[in-house]
């Protein structure tokens, strides 16, 4: 499995059968998409820097909401979470993606506003990689975003939706020192122009935080 950071909270999952895109951004966001295609499109909530589908192209499925799904052998299971810490009343709805894919497990968390409630959890089994939204303002920040790690306990953490020096609209919001000042400095963070995993030994015991370099 190899996985592609393609910017903001955008990933592209490349299984050995099938590969998956999630959450493509209008470049509106200060960033500009680049080109893809895929098997399977995941949205998390319809907000333009999440759900521009136009820049995807051959997608044999669309995913936007909760639910089960089963393509090629990926499973995919979609947990209803809020935008905001308020049930919702200020930015909607968040879909959070658990996958199934060659073996490992990939939790999406969206745009999550919110620590993850029990029953949430309860939903969601072992995560060997965590995309997780660590900037604040429209999700949650790096302080929030330990306490959601020290829950679920994933072997990988990968940092998405924090401040850039091209985001727009980003006052306000944290950037990945942040977090990873956060996660300890004895941590620390591995820096990877992608994320490969290919045997289940690849996965460390101890979580550990890797940062992924935009693709362009």
């Amino acid at each position: 499995m190899e996985i592609t950071y393609l910017g903001h909270a955008s990933f592209k999952i490349k299984g050995k059968n099938i590969s998956l895109i999630i959450d493509p951004f209008n470049e509106k966001i200060g960033q500009k998409f680049p080109k893809q295609k895929c098997d399977l499109l995941l949205v998390t909530h319809d907000h333009f820097d999440h759900n521009c589908i136009e820049n995807v192209s051959e997608y044999k499925l669309l995913i936007n909401g909760p639910g089960e799904y089963e393509s090629g052998g990926v499973f995919v299971y979609g947990v209803s979470t809020k935008h905001d810490n308020n049930n919702g009343s200020k930015r909607g709805d968040n879909t959070i993606y658990l996958i199934e894919i060659d073996g490992f497990n990939v939790l999406h968390l969206g745009d999550l506003g919110h620590e993850l409630k029990e029953e949430t959890l309860e939903k969601i089994h072992q995560v060997d990689v965590l995309l997780i939204p660590v900037g604040g303002k429209y999700t949650i920040d790096a302080e929030t975003a330990v306490k959601v790690i020290s829950l679920l306990e994933p072997g990988i953490v990968v940092p998405m939706h924090y401040k850039t020096d091209t985001l727009t609209d980003s006052e306000g919001m944290q950037g990945v020192d942040k977090f990873v000042e956060e996660m300890g400095a004895d941590q620390g963070a591995r820096k990877e122009d992608k994320l490969k995993l290919t045997s289940e030994s690849d996965v460390p015991e101890e979580t550990e935080t890797v940062l992924l370099k935009p693709y362009s």
